[in-house]
């Protein structure tokens, strides 16, 4: 969600993550705060963290390299 107050993981929507970012969806803007936010919250950095596909989509997929499957479950609280 692009355009929020502030940058947070809101929760979980089935098996999705729901992501708010302060960044405009402008210029790839809100996808590397996206980014951010998920490197943060998974303790790795910036650069191991990518959107996929869903560029210009509010659902998309990412990759996050440097953590296994359960790394992801526990760090998002899944």
């Amino acid at each position: 969600v692009p355009g929020a107050k502030r940058d947070e993981i809101a929760g979980v929507l089935g098996s999705r993550v729901k992501v708010r970012v302060s960044a405009p969806p402008e210029g790839g803007r809100a996808n590397a705060a996206i980014c951010a936010v998920i490197a943060s919250a998974l303790g790795v950095k910036k650069s191991a963290v990518t959107v996929v596909s869903g560029h210009g989509s509010a659902e998309k997929l990412v990759r996050a390299e440097g953590v296994d499957r359960e790394g992801i479950l526990s760090a998002l609280r899944l």
